[in-house]
């Protein structure tokens, strides 16, 4: 299917690692021009050369998205190189432990800088542009915002906000033929996540668990069919889906766990 993407200017924020990496690389397949937007310049230049090596075209831009300044000198770095933006996907972000017992009020409003004021922040500068183009927005979602967790206050509050805004944008820029739609993550293999599994007592019993849980195939989701998802939704192919949570996870969130015990 051709996804109409060449040439178009797609930023992804924390496009350097995971599941940002996952969709700098699709896009570039499909003749997108993704730029990598992250803290750490010699992350973002590494991928932007595998993206490169591999024939396809990227730009980077370095930002720390907690500073609402850094939001908008992001975006004018991009206009400046390109012109013009046609999509804009919000994905950086870390679930970094915050919880209603453990926490405070300092780590809990730090977290929801890192991982949902950003969103608002990088819409709302990239806006006038997207205007112009009537361009896209994809934002990444965690399950967290419906299943709950534990220990994991901020990082749920800022994914339910996300979900909330992914629908009351949907609205506020229909008059703009802008679509906004999110791609809502459960159990997805990334570094950050192996990472992650090697601190729990028997990582391999637990990872067996999860993915006994997952019911289709019993295995985690990849980056990269997250990746196709949030591709398409920038696409054309797509153009009368707008306001939509899109669930990537194998039927994690909504399918009865007992179907996957069924199906071993």
């Amino acid at each position: 299917m051709e996804l109409q993407l060449k040439d178009k200017i797609i930023i992804v924020t924390g496009g350097a690692k995971g599941i940002g990496a996952g969709i700098v690389k699709q896009l570039a397949k499909e003749g997108a021009i993704p730029v990598i937007v992250g803290r750490d310049e010699s992350d973002n230049l590494a991928h932007a050369a595998v993206v490169k090596n591999a024939g396809g075209k990227c730009f980077q831009v370095v930002a720390e998205l907690t500073k609402p300044e850094n939001c908008e000198m992001a975006i004018q770095k991009v206009i400046t190189e390109f012109g013009k933006i046609d999509g804009l996907v919000n994905n950086a972000g870390v679930n970094d432990g915050v919880g209603l017992e453990s926490g405070s009020y300092e780590r809990f409003m730090e977290s929801l800088h890192k991982n949902l004021v950003h969103y608002y922040l990088m819409a709302h500068c990239a806006l006038p542009y997207l205007k112009e183009t009537k361009g896209a927005i994809v934002n990444i979602g965690s399950k967290t915002a419906e299943t709950g967790q534990g220990g994991t206050s901020a990082y749920a509050a800022s994914n339910g906000g996300r979900n909330a805004l992914t629908r009351e944008w949907a609205v506020e820029l229909l008059r703009y033929g802008i679509r906004v739609n999110a791609v809502i993550v459960a159990e997805c293999w990334t570094p950050l996540y192996e990472s992650w599994i090697k601190t729990v007592p028997n990582p391999e019993e637990k990872l067996a668990d999860i993915k006994a849980k997952i019911p289709l195939e019993n295995r985690m989701t990849t980056a990269e069919e997250i990746a196709d998802m949030v591709v398409f939704l920038l696409s054309e192919r797509s153009s009368h889906t707008t306001g939509q949570l899109i669930h990537v996870d194998g039927g994690y969130v909504h399918l009865d766990r007992a179907i996957s015990i069924l199906n071993q």
